[in-house]
């Protein structure tokens, strides 16, 4: 039974076992349903309470003869319940417990999911609330642009977890359908009350217009929800990566006591948690493309779906619930180092500012394209030196500080005016 994995919570929801539990809660809750209208006996129900289980090794055992899963599923259970069995199944197809036993999967990794979204929530609000001042470079083109603040990174990193987060509250909403519609869908031989109460039952609500299956457009979203919140996560990882680099070392992963970094070189600590995130979203993004082949399915049905379900729906659930845990253990362990952060906002001089000291020049009556011109002029010689001061060569251009004053320019290579604006955002984010 059950008890005896030892599997985190998410790993036990897709173990065959809890496969079958899903199933004959399905099972039970639709004999409950036909008796609450009458369609069989209370005592039969009561029986089927009472003696209702499985043995999965029993059903792989029939199910090699008969080469049918639910079958040899009913055929089990059948075996101990006994003469009330004949109430079991009445008037569904395969796919009515495969299809509903399957979203109660689902909806139980989105509450698990779910869970785990919420720490790495706190977490990096926690972090963004910590360096909400602590300057650091921004980059486009992975170049120097103009100051940010740690926490402003962090922000917007938060703000993507939100929605994640939402994505995932209307992903279980969606994927917690059932369906009671008998072969086709049509309802011939079963009542479409038996599906609301067994629906009901369940904690789901009846498809809409189902075939013989429940459509494959709510597992693609399934899959593509969790694919790009897989995006997400890698996008932190890849800019934690970036910013441990030996020439930036802005940030760094935690560093165990006994870790080692490389079989050769004692030095060596590497962003090896972030790495794997980034890994594993490419194996989350790989399975997209067969969700979505999954949705046109021949006329009412076929089983071209059912093989690759079996590895993809596990597999996404169970590698994005440890991406998860993995992203919220970096970013608690996550060491900033605002002082290197300083002397990479600093280098060559100021020349960072440039947009500052342009926009001056604009406002001293210079037109823009001369004053362009002339700041590029002074940004450049000291990019392209080892020991480049942009703020000496401009104090160094007569024709600029002619117009402008020391304490003009001081006010441009103030790096704090960049931070004053951040209460729009974390009011916004409520950090």
């Amino acid at each position: 039974m059950i008890e005896r994995y030892t599997l985190p919570e998410m790993g036990r929801i897709w173990t065959e076992n809890a496969k079958f539990q899903s199933w004959l809660k399905v099972e039970i809750a639709a004999c409950e349903a036909n008796c609450s209208i009458g369609k069989m006996p209370e005592a039969a129900l009561k029986e089927i309470r009472l003696n209702a289980k499985f043995e999965e090794s029993r059903i792989k055992e029939i199910e090699k003869e008969v080469k049918h899963d639910v079958i040899a599923f009913l055929t089990n259970i059948n075996e101990y319940v006994g003469d009330s069995g004949r109430y079991i199944h009445v008037g569904m197809t395969s796919s009515d417990v495969l299809d509903t036993g399957l979203s109660l999967q689902l909806k139980d990794s989105c509450e698990l999911l779910l869970e785990e979204i919420e720490k790495l929530e706190n977490k990096v609000r926690s972090l963004a609330r910590q360096h909400k001042n602590t300057l650091m470079i921004g980059r486009s083109h992975a170049i120097h642009g103009e100051p940010i603040s740690f926490g402003f990174k962090l922000a917007g990193w938060l703000a993507e977890i939100l929605r994640d987060k939402k994505r995932l509250l209307i992903l279980k909403e969606s994927i917690s359908i059932g369906q009671i519609s008998g072969a086709m869908g049509t309802y011939a031989n079963t009542n479409p009350e038996i599906e609301k109460i067994t629906c009901e039952l369940l904690g789901l609500k009846p498809d809409t217009a189902s075939t013989q299956v429940i459509s494959r457009d709510r597992h693609a979203e399934y899959v593509q929800t969790i694919a790009l919140i897989g995006a997400s996560l890698d996008r932190f990882a890849t800019e934690i990566r970036n910013l441990q680099r030996t020439d930036v070392l802005e940030v760094e992963e935690g560093f165990s006591k006994g870790q080692k970094g490389s079989s050769a070189m004692p030095h060596k600590r590497n962003p090896i948690r972030s790495e794997r995130v980034s890994g594993l979203s490419r194996i989350l993004r790989s399975y997209v493309v067969t969700a979505l082949e999954n949705v046109p399915l021949w006329h009412e049905r076929d089983i071209s779906h059912s093989s690759n379900e079996r590895i993809m729906l596990p597999d996404v659930s169970i590698c994005l619930h440890f991406m998860l845990r993995e992203m919220t253990e970096i970013i608690n362990n996550l060491k900033v180092y605002p002082d290197n952060m300083l002397k990479n906002l600093n280098i060559y001089g100021g020349v960072i500012f440039s947009q500052k000291v342009l926009l001056l020049l604009v406002e001293k009556g210079m037109s823009r394209e001369k004053a362009y011109s002339l700041v590029q002029k002074s940004a450049h010689q000291a990019w392209n030196k080892e020991n480049g001061n942009f703020k000496e060569n401009i104090e160094g251009d007569q024709e600029i500080m002619t117009l402008v004053s020391e304490k003009d320019l001081k006010v441009c290579f103030d790096p704090s005016i960049h931070l004053n604006n951040l209460n729009v955002i974390w009011d916004k984010l409520s950090i």
